[in-house]
């Protein structure tokens, strides 16, 4: 099924990256965070290892388009006491955020405890400083917004619960490691194509309207689950504030990499680029297999939020 009219233009030589690019042995690229650096797009993505755990690679490019991975993983479970036993089942779906001149990584650590957050600082991708585990379990997820609010730190972040559907969560920090005054402030929609569940995916961006956040949401059908993206647009000043939700999902499953391999009929970003032009680069996983690479018009996107919404909760 192919959606009409997309917002999103497919790069016509999807996937970007696959398994036979890296040069250590892996059996997925997927789900990567993607930042530009010193005129160079820098891509984290995630591998599954033959044993099923997953570690995180890196890729260059000049153009956001054709990478080259390194020939080593870029970051791998921890060696130290403080982090170890929470990285000991594998590192995943890492993103970043550049934040007063350095990145900010987060990423989901898996262990026999269950999965939490931790937090990572570079300021060039050669030296990496674990900062902390910041959330307990059950919960992914987390990109932190590119800028402070009231002299905080602000994140998206998405717990797992039974309880209600999986939602949006927004909470502050004074210094990146103890966070709080936590709300929930994006839910699923009953009926919708993301009623099972949704969780924050690219990290926002500012547009002259709000801060752009590209999300994920899930949807139950009698074949399995489909994973699509979304928009959401929040207040340029309070972000806990959302201007609007697009009703219409702006990705979705279609091209063959996307609807077969590892999980099927996903669609999954951790990262997103704005481009002088006005456009926007955004990068997902296919399948949870392989890497692919779409761009939009910023304004597009913003307009679908404000003109074609639905409520946020």
């Amino acid at each position: 099924m192919k959606t009409p009219f997309p917002i999103i233009t497919r790069f016509k030589k999807n996937p970007i990256l696959t398994r036979k690019d890296v040069p250590y042995p892996v059996v997925t690229v997927h789900n990567a965070g993607i930042v530009k650096h010193d005129g160079r797009y820098i891509m984290l993505f995630r591998s599954h290892l033959s044993n099923g755990r997953s570690i995180i690679g890196r890729a260059d490019s000049e153009d956001g388009y054709t990478f080259t991975v390194h020939p080593e993983p870029f970051l791998t479970p921890s060696t130290d006491p403080v982090f170890a036993e929470y990285e000991a089942f594998g590192v995943e779906d890492l993103r970043i955020s550049p934040v007063e001149n350095e990145y900010l990584l987060t990423y989901s650590a898996y262990s026999r405890h269950g999965v939490r957050i931790a937090l990572a600082r570079t300021s060039d991708f050669e030296k990496v400083e674990r900062v902390a585990l910041i959330t307990q379990a059950d919960l992914r997820n987390v990109v932190i917004f590119p800028e402070k609010f009231g002299g905080r730190y602000v994140r998206l972040d998405r717990p797992h619960s039974e309880i209600s559907p999986w939602s949006i969560w927004i909470s502050y920090s004074p210094d990146l490691v103890h966070w709080g005054d936590s709300r929930v402030i994006l839910k699923p929609l009953t009926y919708h194509w993301d009623e099972m569940k949704i969780g924050p995916g690219a990290p926002p961006f500012k547009t002259d309207k709000g801060w752009l956040h590209i999300y994920h949401g899930v949807f139950k059908t009698m074949a399995g689950t489909v994973y699509r993206l979304g928009a959401a647009l929040h207040d340029l000043d309070d972000p806990a504030t959302i201007s609007g939700v697009s009703d219409r999902w702006i990705l979705q499953p279609e091209d063959p990499w996307e609807v077969t391999g590892y999980v099927p009929n996903v669609v999954f970003t951790c990262g997103a680029v704005p481009e002088a032009d006005g456009t926007v680069k955004i990068y997902w996983g296919g399948a949870d297999t392989v890497m692919c690479v779409g761009t939009a018009v910023i304004e597009d996107l913003v307009d679908r939020c404000l003109s074609d919404s639905r409520p946020a909760m």
